[in-house]
C-alpha cells in the first residue's frame, strides 16, 4: 500500500515524499481512509506510530476541497493536552500543507498571547491549541469557533488525567453541532469510550495494535535497587554505556531537579523538563536534548507527551508510575517509526506493586538484573510511599517553646499564601 492509494492529493504526495515516508503505517492506512470520507473516527494507537499524520493527511486534504475564504475563519480545530505535543502538530501541519494554500497556527499557555493572536487576526485555516489558551481567547473575544468544520481531540486519555473534561465540554459548546469528529490516542480507558461517544456521531473505530501494548522494537529490562542507590546507578549506566542522549523520567517536578542537579555535580550535561518550568525553558532544553549538547533530558510524564525525537535510543525509569498506562507512554518515547530502543527501569522495594501492575497491564514479564554495588535492600518494605510520607517531620513543630507561637503563626501563613501561589502557577503553567 502506498499513500498515493489512499487517495491523497498530489501536493500533499509532494510533502509526504519531501519528508522520506514511503508507505503508511498501520494506524495510518486504517485511519485516513474514513478521515477522508468525512466520518468520525475513534482511533487507538501506540505511541510512535504515526497517528499526527493519521488525522493531519486527510484533514488538509478535506480542507481543501473548498476554496480558501477571504477571512480564513478557523476550519479545524485540533486540541491537545501540553504545549509539546501542541508544537509537535502544529509542526506537522505546517509540512504537510507546505505545497497547499493552508494557514496554520498554534497557541497555547506560558507564552506571551500578542503574536498569537496577531497570527489569528490575519486568517487561520488550521488551528492547533491547548485548552487553557483557547478558552482565554476566545472569553476575551479575540478568536471563534462558530465556523470549525473538522474538530480534533488529540490524546484524549492524558486530557482526561490532567482535569481537562470541563475544558473539553466548554469548547464543545462553542463549536457548530455539525462537523467532522476525529479521536487518537494512545490508550482508551472505559471513562474515555464515555467521553467519546459524548462527542462522536456513529464513529469509524480503527486499532492499529491491541490496547496498552509495549511497542515490541523495545527491549525492556528492570535493575533491582536500593532506593537510596538508584541515582549512582543511573549516573554509572550512562557514563559506562557511552550513552549521549536519554530520556529519564521522574514522578515529580522536584524529584526530576534534584536528579538534574546530581547528574550535573558528576559532570553529566542535563536539564530538567517539567510543569514548573517556563515555556522558553522547556523550548531549550528540548533543542539541546535534540542536538547533542544535552545528554539527559530529565521529564515528568505530563511534560514528556509530545515529545518527539528520532531515534531516541535510550528511555530511563527512574521512579515507576503509578499509573501502568504512563509506563507506556513513556517507553514509547523511544523505538518510533519502527527504531530500535531500550527502556530500562530503575525499581526499589516500595515500587514492586507498580512493577507488578504493569507486567500484567503488558502481558509480559520484564527481565531482572541487579548490579553488584547497587543491590536492592532486603530490609525495606514493599508498601508503595504514599505522597509527602518520605518528608521529615519538624520536631518543633508541636513543641514550640514559648513566646514562638506567633512568629511561628506567621512563618506558617507565609508557607500557605506561597503554596496558594504555586498551586495557582502550577494551573496556569498546565497548559
Amino acid at each position: 500500500m502506498s499513500f498515493k492509494s489512499l487517495g491523497l492529493s498530489e501536493p500533499l504526495l509532494r510533502a509526504i515524499s519531501k519528508k522520506g515516508y514511503e508507505t503508511p503505517s498501520p494506524i495510518q492506512a486504517k485511519a485516513i481512509p474514513p478521515v477522508l470520507e468525512g466520518k468520525d473516527v475513534l482511533a487507538s494507537a501506540q505511541t510512535g506510530t504515526g497517528k499526527t499524520a493519521g488525522f493531519t493527511l486527510p484533514l488538509l486534504h478535506n480542507l481543501t476541497k473548498q476554496q480558501s475564504q477571504r477571512h480564513r475563519p478557523i476550519r479545524a480545530l485540533i486540541l491537545t493536552p501540553t504545549r509539546e505535543l501542541a508544537a509537535q502538530v502544529y509542526t506537522n501541519v505546517k509540512e504537510y500543507s507546505e505545497f497547499l494554500d493552508i494557514r496554520s497556527a498554534v497557541i497555547f499557555g506560558g507564552v506571551n498571547q500578542k503574536p498569537q493572536v496577531a497570527t489569528i487576526k490575519n486568517g487561520i485555516d488550521v488551528l492547533v491549541a491547548t485548552p487553557g489558551r483557547l478558552i482565554d481567547l476566545e472569553n476575551q473575544g479575540l478568536l471563534s469557533l462558530k465556523r470549525v468544520e473538522i474538530f480534533v481531540l488529540d490524546e484524549a486519555d492524558r486530557m482526561l488525567d490532567m482535569g481537562f473534561l470541563r475544558d473539553i465540554e466548554r469548547v464543545m459548546k462553542l463549536i457548530p453541532n455539525k462537523r467532522q469528529n476525529l479521536m487518537f490516542s494512545a490508550t482508551f480507558s472505559k471513562d474515555i469510550k464515555k467521553l467519546a461517544y459524548s462527542i462522536l456521531n456513529r464513529p469509524v473505530q480503527v486499532e492499529a495494535t491491541p490496547e496498552n501494548t509495549a511497542v515490541e522494537v523495545i527491549e525492556q529490562k528492570v535493575y533491582r535497587v536500593a532506593k537510596t542507590k538508584k541515582t549512582g546507578l543511573i549516573i554509572k549506566l550512562i557514563s559506562e554505556g557511552d550513552w549521549q542522549q536519554v530520556l529519564v523520567f521522574t514522578r515529580t517536578k522536584h524529584g526530576a531537579n534534584r536528579l538534574t542537579k546530581k547528574m550535573i555535580s558528576a559532570g553529566v550535561t542535563a536539564a530538567a523538563i517539567h510543569g514548573n518550568k517556563s515555556q522558553g525553558a522547556r523550548t531549550k532544553a528540548l533543542a539541546g536534548f535534540k542536538n547533542g549538547k544535552i545528554r539527559v533530558l530529565v521529564a515528568t510524564d505530563i511534560a514528556a507527551r509530545g515529545l518527539d525525537i528520532p531515534l531516541l535510543p535510550h528511555v530511563v525509569n527512574f521512579e515507576l508510575p503509578n499509573i501502568s498506562e504512563d509506563y507506556v507512554h513513556r517507553i514509547g518515547r523511544t523505538g518510533r517509526a519502527g527504531a530500535s530502543g531500550e527502556a530500562l527501569s530503575l525499581v526499589s522495594a516500595d515500587e514492586t506493586s507498580y512493577l507488578k501492575n504493569i507486567e500484567k497491564l503488558i502481558a509480559q514479564k520484564i527481565p531482572i538484573e541487579i548490579i553488584e554495588g547497587f543491590e536492592p535492600d532486603p530490609n525495606a518494605s514493599t508498601e508503595p510511599i504514599k505522597p509527602g510520607q518520605n518528608r521529615q517531620r519538624n520536631p518543633r513543630r508541636n513543641n514550640k517553646p514559648k513566646g514562638e507561637s506567633e512568629g511561628s503563626s506567621s512563618r506558617n501563613s507565609n508557607r500557605n499564601r506561597s503554596r496558594n501561589r504555586n498551586r495557582r502557577r502550577n494551573n496556569d503553567n498546565r497548559n
